[in-house]
C-alpha cells in the first residue's frame, strides 16, 4: 500500500483540511502537464492521469466539449489515450525524477483481464490507480457499463485483487452516479479490497441539442457526461451516500461541479477525503492556476481567478455569404457579421453534420476563413453554398505578446498567410515598418496571392511561388534580414517554420525575437483536454504564437 496516499488521505474528511486533486481527463492530461502542475501548483495535492487502456484509443470525433450555458458542460472525449505502452515510459520518467503530489493513475478497460494487465504496468509508478467504471461516453462494455452493476463491479474488483495480491499503490474505484444503489456498489467494491472510492464522473449520458439538431458526434448516437456546476448537488448527495454506506475507514475522492472554497467545503464536509476540480479549470488563465487552487484551499475568494467570458464555449450563428474557391483545394468562406480576433487567437467552424475543427480568422470584418481541404470536414466547408448556416466557437487563444522593433519581416507558407493579416494589423499600429513574404506552390499568371490585397498595405510585399522547388521562399531569408533592430515572424508548415527559424537564428537574429505560429493538435480549445500542450503553455490559453528561444528552451518540436 502506498504509505504517502494513505497517509496523507486516511480519515481526511474528518480534519477540515482541504486537500486537492485534478480529476481524470482534465488539465493533467499530458507528461508535460502533470510536471508543470507538480512543479508549480503546490495547491493541488494529488495529480490524476486521464484513463490510459491497454491498446491506443481515438477517442469520439469533435466537438468533445459543449456548454448549452454558462458553466455547464456536455462532454464527449470518448477515453482518447495513447494506451499503456506509450503513457508509462513518460510516467516512469516523472516518477524517477522525483514527483511532490501524489499520483492517481486512472486505466481503462472492458474485462478483468485487462484491468489486471493495466494495474500491473502502472503499479510501481502510481501512488494510486482508479478504475474507470464510469465514463458515460466510452464505447460498450467501458466505464458506466460495468459501474452500473454490482455484481460486475464486485467481479472486478476481486479478480484483481486475487490475481494481483503484491499492488502497492492502493486501488480506487470510481463509480458512476447514474445508479440508484452507489452506496451499496461502493460498499460492495470495499468489500472485496478497494481501498477507496471515486465519485462522481460525470452524469448522463445525455444528448445535446443546438437548434433542434444534435452538437455531439459519437458512437453511442450523440450522447455525452454532463459536468460542471450542474452536477453539484448530485455530487454532493452521492459523497453523502457513499460515506454513510462505507464508514470512515475507506478513501473517497470527491469531485462533481466544485468552482470555489464553498464547494469544495461543502464536498469534504459531505464525507470525501479529497476534492477534485475539473471543469472549473477552464475559466482560470494559465499564471492563475496557483492563485485560484490556494484560493480554494485557504477558504478564500476565487472570483478575481475566474472568467466570466463565456463566448469561448458558445455557438454564434452565421450564414454564409460568400464561397470562393482559390485553388481546387483552398476554399475562402465568407460570413455575415464579424469577429474581434487577434493574432494569436482562432475560432471553431461548427455544423451539426460535419462537427467542428480550429481554424485562424483571416479578415474580421467580414468574418472570412480560408480553409485547406483535407480531410471530411474541410470537405464539408468546400461544399457549403451561399445561404447555409454555419456556427463560430471562440475565440481561443491569446494575442500575441510580441518583441517590440523597429522592423519586422513576415514569413507565411501556403494557407499559414492567413494569420499574418490580424498580425501585420497589429504590429502596424506598433509603428513597426514590414516587409511581408508569402509562400505558394505554384502562382497562376495574374494570379493574387492569397490575402495580396490586405497584406500589401502594411508595407514592402512579395509573392514567392515554389515552382516546382518547395522551400523556395527560404532562399528569400540572408543575413542582412537578421541585422538591426528586426523580429521575423514565421507562419506556415512545421518543416517551414524550423528551417527558417533555424536561418534567421544561424544569421545572428536572438531567438527571442523570432516568433512562430504553431498548429497544435486542438480539440476542447478551453484549456482542459491537454492536446494543445506546448512545453507548459497550452495554446488554447496562451495563444499560437511560441518564441524560438522557448523551443530552444524546452527543446519542443516545431
Amino acid at each position: 500500500m502506498s504509505s504517502k496516499a494513505y497517509e496523507k488521505l486516511h480519515l481526511s474528511h474528518k480534519s477540515g483540511n482541504i486537500i486537492l486533486s485534478t480529476v481524470s481527463g482534465v488539465a493533467t492530461t499530458k507528461k508535460e502537464l502533470i510536471s508543470l502542475f507538480d512543479r508549480k501548483i503546490p495547491s493541488v495535492d494529488i495529480i490524476t492521469t486521464k484513463s490510459f487502456q491497454v491498446s491506443p484509443n481515438k477517442g469520439n470525433a469533435m466537438p468533445v466539449i459543449y456548454s448549452p450555458r454558462p458553466w455547464d458542460f456536455g462532454n464527449s472525449v470518448g477515453l482518447r489515450n495513447p494506451g499503456m505502452d506509450s503513457a508509462y515510459p513518460e510516467l516512469k520518467e516523472l516518477r524517477e525524477k522525483g514527483l511532490r503530489a501524489i499520483l492517481n493513475v486512472s486505466v481503462s478497460a472492458n474485462s478483468v483481464e485487462d484491468f489486471i494487465t493495466l494495474v500491473r504496468k502502472f503499479d510501481d509508478v502510481a501512488d494510486m490507480i482508479e478504475l474507470n467504471l464510469s465514463c458515460p461516453h466510452a464505447a460498450k462494455g467501458y466505464g458506466a457499463s460495468i459501474g452500473t452493476d454490482i455484481n460486475l463491479v464486485r467481479e472486478y474488483i476481486r479478480g484483481i485483487r486475487k490475481a494481483f495480491p503484491g499492488q502497492k499503490s492502493l486501488l480506487i474505484a470510481k463509480l458512476t452516479p447514474n445508479v440508484e444503489n452507489i452506496g451499496e456498489i461502493a460498499k460492495a467494491a470495499v468489500s472485496e479490497g478497494a481501498d477507496g472510492i471515486a465519485a462522481i464522473n460525470t452524469v448522463g449520458p445525455e444528448e445535446y441539442f443546438l437548434d433542434g439538431k444534435k452538437v455531439l458526434h459519437n458512437a453511442i448516437g450523440g450522447k455525452g457526461g454532463a459536468s460542471g456546476e450542474w452536477v453539484k448537488e448530485e455530487a454532493l448527495e452521492k459523497i453523502r451516500e457513499i460515506r454513510d454506506a462505507v464508514g470512515d475507514d475507506p478513501i473517497i475522492l470527491g469531485m462533481g461541479g466544485v468552482t470555489t472554497a464553498s464547494d469544495a467545503k461543502a464536498m469534504m464536509e459531505a464525507g470525501a477525503d479529497s476534492v477534485g476540480i475539473g471543469s472549473a479549470i477552464s475559466r482560470v488563465a494559465m499564471k492563475d492556476y496557483e492563485p485560484y487552487f490556494s484560493a480554494v484551499k485557504s477558504g478564500k475568494d476565487v472570483s478575481p481567478y475566474l472568467s466570466n467570458d463565456h463566448r469561448m464555449y458558445e455557438y454564434r450563428k452565421h450564414t454564409v455569404l460568400d464561397k470562393t474557391m482559390y485553388s481546387e483545394d483552398t476554399v475562402i468562406l465568407t460570413l455575415d457579421g464579424k469577429e474581434d480576433c487577434r493574432a494569436g487567437e482562432y475560432c471553431f467552424l461548427f455544423t451539426s453534420d460535419a462537427g467542428e475543427r480550429p481554424f485562424s480568422v483571416a479578415k474580421n470584418d467580414p468574418l472570412t476563413f480560408i480553409i485547406k481541404v483535407r480531410g471530411p470536414f474541410t470537405e464539408a466547408m468546400k461544399n457549403l453554398e451561399k445561404g447555409d448556416t454555419v456556427y463560430v466557437r471562440g475565440l481561443s487563444g491569446k494575442m500575441i505578446d510580441n518583441p517590440r522593433t523597429k522592423e519586422a519581416i513576415l514569413i507565411g507558407g501556403g494557407t499559414g498567410t492567413v494569420v499574418l493579416n490580424l498580425l501585420a494589423a497589429k504590429l502596424k499600429e506598433e509603428g513597426t515598418a514590414m516587409d511581408i513574404r508569402t509562400a505558394l506552390p505554384s502562382l497562376e499568371s495574374g494570379k493574387k496571392g492569397l490575402l495580396e490585397d490586405e497584406l500589401k498595405g502594411y508595407g514592402k510585399y512579395q509573392v514567392i511561388p515554389d515552382d516546382g522547388r518547395p522551400g523556395r521562399i527560404l532562399e528569400s531569408i540572408t543575413a542582412e534580414d537578421a541585422k538591426g533592430d528586426k523580429a521575423a515572424y514565421i507562419v506556415g508548415p512545421s518543416v517551414m517554420m524550423k528551417k527558417a527559424a533555424e536561418i534567421f537564428f544561424g544569421y545572428g537574429m536572438p531567438p527571442e525575437r523570432i516568433m512562430l505560429s504553431l498548429e497544435k493538435n486542438t480539440m476542447c480549445g478551453i484549456g482542459l483536454c491537454g492536446e494543445c500542450v506546448c512545453g507548459d503553455k497550452l495554446t488554447c490559453k496562451e495563444g499560437t504564437f511560441v518564441s524560438y528561444s522557448y523551443i530552444l528552451e524546452n527543446n519542443l518540436e516545431i
